[in-house]
């Protein structure tokens, strides 16, 4: 066989001279070498190890690399140096992998079936430049890796567009992520990558989000009709969020959640929902929590009141004295303590509170352990809430009737009711438990239940409503449920309602926590390495194991 000119070898079938296949160059070729491709579908597949290559197409013409006979790449390169310029790859598995190894793409076009059509592990170099990736189930995935993507299209992907992980810090330029099932851009495990004027849309879950302590820079990126948050930062994570838009998106558009110090910049930081949220973000928020119809309602009629007072008093016109501390009554995993917290916040931003900070405390925080130990206890809690809310949960259990040891609890309850009284106006005071219970709870003391302005009734959660909650607890963590697993949720539910011990959102919580170490254990009897789909993946058999 014959070269074109210098270390470059020419794959034209019938040509004479020429290599019949891709295959047959690649055996032939030096380290260094370049193999040329005419026009024509190769339905080959290859793994190169150690090589120093470039296949590029020739003349032009449309080359096109049809593996999708099988469920592995179509391209894997371990070590090395591999540049692929101007070729469509269609991929039962993966497109192209590389791990350890420096890796160029251009103008390639490329789509999977199974897996992401690009995976990049390990690569000192990478570049992936006026590529498009149409068709897979994740777009391009980056773990461990430094390089650039540029200018490149993913589009129709069933799960996540772009995946950047495992400290991975690649740059992201011009790049347009779109049709996404999931999420648009996820960024995760201490990555730290540059993300530059992209445009993220029709995404299913956010546009872009970043978890588990990364530092990516969001910069002049565009999000808009997403099914999920534009742009959200989990807890401990950082970076920089700089003149970033985001349209039409799950409230709010841009959050930044309790822990995250990125650094945000207009036009982003009028989006931003962190412990200073408005009023509408914050309700917003609310609304989206599962269930919980008669709840929102009574939140949405208490903010209602104090912004129509608040009108009132600017416009010279009366207003009555209002309390703002509540009852939660309802059986335990109902929500109270998030809707607690987020009533706290709704405060701070009407102005009514100066801090908004939620301290949480139970029976053992305020009963001491002797006559008078218990209200120095008390007043020092109450004094530490102040500015903010004070959500003690179980609260019947400070009462004679409920609680042990007797006049200590009482003397909580004493003491609660006069500092309630004194702090009228710079304090929250929110008492849950179970219905019957805080009824009587009320009863300890003849002036506490004028002290409280409302009960907020929290019902148990629907089935229904239990599998909405399950399967945000599942997406959050980075699962996915098949179809089959949600009828098998809905009868468990039903099964365990009427259970007297029934826990709502915490029997949920547990649930998801035993599915996962069923699919642990069964991913560690595979023999090999789970596929993203699998380590990602939770069963039918799975939830059946957990729930019987």
């Amino acid at each position: 066989m014959t070269a074109i000119a210098g270390r470059t070898l020419l794959v034209a079938p019938g040509r004479h001279g020429a290599y019949p296949t891709i295959g047959d160059a690649l055996s032939n070729a030096p380290d260094g070498g370049v193999i040329a491709v005419a026009a024509g579908t190769y339905a080959e597949t290859f793994e190169l190890r150690g090589r120093d290559l470039t296949i590029r197409a020739h003349e032009g013409g449309e080359v096109v690399l049809d593996a999708t006979g099988g469920d592995w790449p179509a391209l894997l390169v371990r070590g090395g140096s591999f540049t692929l310029q101007g070729i469509t790859v269609k991929s039962g598995g993966a497109a192209v992998r590389v791990e350890d190894a420096e890796l160029t793409l251009e103008r390639c076009t490329l789509s999977a079936e199974v897996g992401p059509a690009i995976a990049v592990r390990g690569s000192r170099r990478f570049a992936v430049n006026r590529c498009t990736v149409d068709h897979a189930e994740q777009g391009i995935v980056v773990e461990s890796s430094s390089g650039r993507i540029d200018d490149t299209t993913v589009s129709n992907v069933v799960g996540d567009g772009v995946v950047i992980g495992l400290g991975a810090d690649p740059e992201l330029r011009n790049c347009t992520v779109v049709d996404c099932g999931q999420r648009g851009i996820y960024v995760y495990q201490y990555a730290r990558p540059v993300i530059d004027t992209c445009d993220v849309a029709r995404t299913g879950h956010e546009g872009i989000a970043v978890a588990q302590q990364s530092r990516p820079e969001v910069r002049k990126c565009k999000v808009h009709d997403v099914g999920g948050i534009g742009i959200s930062f989990a807890a401990g994570c950082a970076g920089a969020i700089d003149s970033c838009q985001v349209d039409n998106s799950a409230p709010p558009g841009i959050l930044v959640a309790e822990g995250a110090t990125p650094t945000v910049t207009e036009p982003a930081q009028r989006a931003v929902s962190s412990g200073d949220a408005g009023v509408d973000d914050l309700l917003a928020d609310l609304d989206a929590m599962v269930g919980l119809p008669g709840v929102k309602a009574e939140v949405h009629a208490v903010v209602d009141e104090i912004q129509v007072n608040e009108w009132r008093k600017r416009a010279g016109l009366s207003v009555g004295t209002v309390s703002h501390h509540l009852i939660f009554a309802g059986a335990p995993g109902t929500g109270k303590t998030t809707v607690a917290r987020t009533y706290g916040k709704l405060l701070k931003s009407l102005g009514v509170l100066s801090k908004g900070q939620f301290r949480e405390v139970s029976r053992r925080d305020l009963v001491g352990q002797y006559i008078g130990h218990t209200a120095e206890k008390t007043s020092v809690v109450f004094e530490e809430s102040l500015g903010g809310v004070l959500f003690i949960d179980e609260a019947y259990t400070l009462s004679r009737q409920s609680g042990a040891g007797g006049d200590f609890g009482q003397e909580a309850i004493d003491t609660l009711v006069k500092l309630m009284e004194d702090h009228r106006d710079e304090v929250a005071v929110i008492v849950a438990g179970y219905t019957h219970e805080m009824q009587e709870f009320l009863d300890a003391n003849p002036g506490l239940a004028s002290r409280f302005s409302k009960t907020i009734e929290f019902e148990n959660y629907s089935p229904d409503d239990l599998v909405q909650i399950t399967t945000r607890m599942v997406n959050a963590g980075d699962y996915a449920l098949d179809e089959d697993a949600a009828p098998v949720l809905m009868d468990y539910y039903a099964r365990i309602a009427d259970d007297p011990n029934f826990g709502n959102a915490r029997d949920a919580r547990r649930l998801f926590e035993g599915v996962r170490k069923v699919q642990s254990q069964r991913l560690r009897l595979l023999g090999r390495m789970p596929d993203m789909t699998e380590l990602r993946t939770l069963t039918a058999d799975d939830v059946v194991a957990v729930t019987g």
